[in-house]
C-alpha cells in the first residue's frame, strides 16, 4: 500500500510502499478515506516533543521507528476482516478511536484507552491516516458515522474529543461565568463550539493572530483578544474580569502564565496544548487562591460517542474544513506548522 510517511525527521514526507496490513483474531484493516493533520503530526514529524528544561521526548522513545505514517484523525471504510472480528462488515464507514491501549487493563476495559500505560495509538505509536489502511484491533474502536459529514468527523476522533474531555474537566459551571479559550486554531476551535453546545455563553477566545476573529466568533466565542503576554492578561481582565476558568490549547510557559494571571479565586487550568515548556507556580500563591491546574489527554471512547452524538443533533459549530488530496500531505503539514490555516485541513483518499 502506500504511505505518505515521515522517513527523517524534519524532512519533506515521502509515498512509500509498504506492505498492505493483514489483520488477525479480532483486527479489522479500515481503508482510509478522510485523515485530518494535526499538530501532533508535526511533533511526529519533528521527532518529538519539548518536556521543558532542556528535557525532550523522543517518538522513537515511545516505539515509533522510521519511516511512519503520522495522522490519528482517521475516517475509512472496513476493507477486511479478521477471523474473529464482528460486529462489522467490510464496505462500512467509521470514525476510529486512535488513541488504542493495550486492551487489557482496567483502564482499557473502562473504555479509558487513552490513560493506558501501553499505549499503542494510530499515528503517534504505530501507522496512522496518513497511509491508505490501518489496522484496528477490535470493533470497538469504530464508531458509525451516521450522518455526520466524513471530513467532519474525522477531526473529531482528536480535535473535538480533546476539546469535549477538556470542557468537561470545567464544569458544570454557570454559563455567563467567564472561560477563557486559549489558541483558537483546529482545537481551539472545536473547544469554544464543544463550550457553546453544552450551553456556556460567556467564552473568551485568546490568539495571537487577528486573523482568527471571525473563524472564533462563528463557532461561539463571546469576545476575542488578539495579545500575548502581558497585553493579553490587561485585556482580558478589562474586559471581563477573573476568569473562572481556561482551556489552554497551545501549552506553552507564557499561556500558561496568562490563564493562571487571570484566574480568578477557586478558578482552574486546563492544560491541553503541548507547545512546550514547564509549569512555575507560587505554592502559597495558588494556594491561598485556591486555584486549580489539570492536565487532559485527548479522551475516552465514551467522550467521542458523546462528541459525535453532538454533531448529529445539530449542537456543534462545524469547523472551517479544507480537504486536500492525500498526495498533498507534505504540503498540508508545512502550512499547518506555518501557522497558514483556518480550521482544520482534512486529507482526502477516495479507496
Amino acid at each position: 500500500m502506500k504511505v505518505w510517511a515521515v522517513v527523517a525527521h524534519g524532512a519533506p514526507l515521502e509515498c512509500v510502499e509498504m506492505p498492505d496490513p493483514v489483520p488477525t483474531g479480532t483486527e479489522i484493516v479500515i481503508d482510509v478515506t478522510h485523515c485530518g493533520v494535526c499538530h501532533s503530526d508535526i511533533h511526529l514529524w519533528h521527532g518529538g516533543y519539548d518536556l521543558g528544561g532542556g528535557k525532550f521526548l523522543a517518538v522513537k522513545d515511545r516505539g515509533l521507528m522510521l519511516p511512519a505514517a503520522p495522522g490519528h484523525e482517521i475516517v475509512g471504510k472496513v476493507a477486511r476482516l479478521g477471523p474473529d472480528a464482528t460486529g462489522v462488515s467490510v464496505g462500512d464507514p467509521f470514525v476510529v478511536y486512535p488513541w488504542i491501549g493495550c486492551g487489557d487493563c482496567e483502564r482499557c476495559a473502562a473504555e479509558e484507552d487513552n490513560l493506558c500505560l501501553n499505549q499503542r495509538s494510530l499515528g503517534a505509536i504505530i501507522n496512522g491516516g496518513f497511509a491508505r489502511q490501518v489496522k484496528v484491533p477490535h470493533a470497538r474502536y469504530l464508531l458509525p458515522l451516521d450522518g455526520v459529514d466524513p471530513s467532519l468527523a474525522a477531526t473529531y476522533a482528536c480535535s473535538g474529543l480533546t476539546a469535549y474531555s477538556a470542557a468537561r474537566k470545567i464544569l458544570p459551571l454557570g454559563a455567563d461565568k467567564p472561560v477563557l479559550v486559549i489558541g483558537a486554531g483546529g482545537v481551539g476551535l472545536a473547544g469554544i463550539a464543544v463550550l457553546k453546545a453544552l450551553g456556556h455563553r460567556n467564552i473568551v477566545s485568546l490568539d495571537t493572530s487577528p486573523a482568527k476573529e471571525g473563524a472564533a466568533r462563528a463557532a461561539g466565542a463571546a469576545h476575542f483578544i488578539a495579545a500575548a503576554g502581558d497585553a493579553a492578561t490587561q485585556r482580558i481582565l478589562a474586559a471581563v474580569g477573573p476568569i473562572a476558568a481556561a482551556l489552554d490549547f497551545v501549552g506553552a510557559n507564557g499561556t500558561v502564565a496568562t490563564a493562571m494571571a487571570c484566574l480568578t479565586k477557586g478558578g482552574k487550568l486546563v492544560m491541553v496544548g503541548i507547545g512546550g515548556g514547564e509549569l512555575t507556580l507560587s505554592v502559597a500563591g495558588t494556594i491561598f487562591r485556591a486555584q486549580s491546574v489539570q492536565a487532559s489527554l485527548t479522551g475516552s471512547i465514551p467522550e467521542l460517542r458523546a462528541v459525535l452524538a453532538l454533531a448529529r443533533a445539530g449542537k456543534l459549530v462545524p469547523t472551517p474544513i479544507e480537504e486536500v488530496p492525500k498526495h498533498l500531505a507534505d504540503d498540508a503539514m508545512h502550512r499547518l506548522e506555518r501557522g497558514a490555516v483556518t480550521g482544520r485541513l482534512v486529507l482526502t483518499d477516495p479507496a
